[in-house]
């Protein structure tokens, strides 16, 4: 019974290459040591004034010159059951701000992705979609 619990668990993986409800991007949930991060994999506008787009809300100054293509923006995520993984931190570069967050696996290729400040309770949600 556990080896079908640890399956089902693998089969509703997250890792691989999502899409948002507005299809602005696509990202890559991978594994990074034991617990799972994302990155910025295509942007559908990847340019601006004829140059890639970079991190210009981040309020680090330092930052906001890093290309947003291929940007690290999901960290820290571990596995909490339930088809769900948590503890991890979500960054908007729309904001620049960066958000404790959650995911968890609706089916094969859909997963709620919500970020939040505090408690789980409030905050934002979207929707993803497998492309990969």
């Amino acid at each position: 019974m556990l080896f079908a619990s640890v399956a089902w668990a693998q089969k509703l993986s997250p890792v691989g290459i999502w899409t948002n409800e507005d299809g602005k991007a696509k990202f890559e949930i991978y594994k990074c040591g034991d617990k799972l991060c994302g990155k910025l994999v295509t942007l559908k506008e990847p340019l601006k004034n004829g140059k890639p787009k970079v991190d210009e809300n981040n309020p680090n100054k330092k930052l906001a010159t890093r290309p947003l293509q291929g940007l690290e923006f999901m960290k820290g995520f571990k596995y909490d059951g339930d088809n769900k993984w948590d503890d991890g931190t979500i960054y908007d570069p729309e904001s620049g701000k960066t958000y404790a967050c959650y995911m968890k696996m609706n089916g094969n290729d859909k997963m709620e992705v919500k970020g939040y400040i505090g408690i789980s309770l409030i905050g934002r949600t979207q929707h993803w979609t497998r492309v990969q």
